[in-house]
C-alpha cells in the first residue's frame, strides 16, 4: 500500500473499494502494518454504514450535501419528489436497490403523472444513487415525452392586456415581461437596480423548500443581464418609487382575470418572453442577441419561436390551398 507525503508532517493512505476512492491521513509517517490497519477500520466503518442506510437517509444526505450550490426553488423540488416516493422505496437500502426497482418506481408514478413530472423524478432518484452506488448502472425505460407548444400572444392581445392593466399594480410587471424579464426576477428588482434607462438583472425571488420568498442570485450565468426599457417605464418607476411589491402569484391571478374579461386565449406571464423572443426574431434580430437579451443558456426557446412560425405558415398556406380548391371547384 502505498504512503504518500502531503507535507512536513502529513501522510496519506488512498485505496479504492466499489468505485470510490478513500483516504486516511496521518500527521506522522504511518507503517506498511499501521497504514493496512486505519484503512481496514475506514472500510469497516464504510461497510457498517452501507448495511444500515435506506435511500431516505442518502437523499436527505445528499439533498444536504447540494444545499450551498443549487437554488432555493431546486431543493424545494426535491423535497416534494422524496413526498411523491412510496415509503417501502424509501426504507430500502440504498445498496440493495437495483435498476429493476427503479423502472418500477418509474412505472409506478407514469401512470398518472406527466412525461416531464417522470423525468424529473427519475433525475433525482438517479443522481441519488449515482453518489451512494457509482457502480450502479440504470437504463430505465422513460415515458414518450409530450410535445406542448404552448399559445404565444398576439400583438393585439399584448396591447390589449397592457391597456387593462394600466394605472394598476400589475402594469409595470408586465410590461417588463414582454421586455424577456421572468417573473422572479420582475418581483426581485428595486429602484437600484434601475440606471435610466437600463435595468440591472442581478437576482430573482423564488420560495424555498419551507415555501417562503427569498432573494437569490440569477437562475444561471446567462440570466445575469442588462436591458434597456422604454424611458416612459423607467420614469413611472422612479415616479411611484418601486417596481412591485405584492406576491408574485398575484400577476398570474390578474393575468388571467384579465384574459377571461378580454376574452384572449390563456397563456401565462412566463409566455411573454416567448412573445419577446417571437418579436426579436421578426425583426432580424441575431439569435445569439436573442438569447443573451432574454437570459437563456440554450436555444429551446428559439426552437419553440420558430416551430409557431413554421405552423403559422403551414395553416396560411392550407388555407390558401383549400381556397383555391373551392374557387376551381365552385366558381
Amino acid at each position: 500500500m502505498k504512503i504518500e507525503k502531503r507535507g512536513p508532517d502529513s501522510y496519506r493512505v488512498r485505496k479504492m473499494y466499489k468505485g470510490q476512492m478513500y483516504t486516511v491521513a496521518f500527521d506522522h509517517k504511518p507503517t506498511q502494518k499501521e497504514a493496512m490497519q486505519t484503512m481496514a477500520a475506514e472500510l469497516d466503518k464504510v461497510q457498517e454504514k452501507h448495511k444500515s442506510m435506506t435511500f431516505q437517509a442518502a437523499a436527505e444526505e445528499y439533498i444536504e450535501s447540494k444545499r450551498n450550490v443549487l437554488s432555493p426553488s431546486t431543493i424545494r423540488g426535491y423535497a416534494g419528489i422524496m413526498k411523491q416516493i412510496p415509503e417501502k422505496f424509501l426504507c430500502e437500502n440504498v445498496h440493495d436497490i437495483t435498476a429493476l426497482d427503479v423502472q418500477a418506481e418509474i412505472n409506478r408514478i407514469s401512470k398518472n403523472h406527466s412525461p416531464k413530472t417522470v423525468r424529473n423524478h427519475h433525475g433525482f432518484i438517479s443522481a441519488v444513487l449515482g453518489a451512494f452506488c457509482p457502480n450502479l448502472k440504470l437504463a430505465t425505460t422513460m415515458p414518450q415525452k409530450v410535445r406542448n407548444e404552448p399559445y404565444i400572444p398576439t400583438d393585439d392581445d399584448v396591447r390589449r392586456i397592457l391597456e387593462h392593466a394600466r394605472g394598476t399594480e400589475y402594469e409595470i410587471p408586465i410590461i417588463l415581461a414582454c421586455y424577456g424579464l421572468r417573473r422572479s426576477e420582475i418581483c426581485a428588482l428595486t429602484l437600484e437596480d434601475i440606471d435610466g434607462d437600463v435595468v440591472r438583472i442581478t437576482k430573482a425571488m423564488v420560495q424555498d423548500e419551507n415555501f417562503k420568498w427569498v432573494i437569490k442570485t440569477t437562475k444561471t450565468t446567462a440570466s445575469t443581464r442588462e436591458i434597456i426599457i422604454p424611458e416612459k417605464t423607467a420614469s413611472q418607476i422612479r415616479k411611484r418609487g418601486y417596481i412591485y411589491k405584492g406576491y408574485p402569484g398575484e400577476i398570474n391571478k390578474f393575468l388571467y382575470s384579465a384574459e377571461k374579461k378580454l376574452e384572449i386565449p390563456h397563456f401565462s406571464i412566463h409566455k411573454l418572453r416567448h412573445y419577446f423572443a417571437s418579436k426579436m426574431s421578426a425583426l432580424n434580430i441575431p439569435e445569439a442577441d436573442i438569447m443573451k437579451m432574454g437570459g437563456w443558456e440554450t436555444d429551446h426557446v428559439m426552437k419553440s419561436v420558430y416551430r409557431h412560425s413554421m405552423m403559422e405558415k403551414e395553416e396560411q398556406a392550407k388555407r390558401e390551398a383549400a381556397e383555391k380548391l373551392r374557387n376551381t371547384l365552385f366558381s
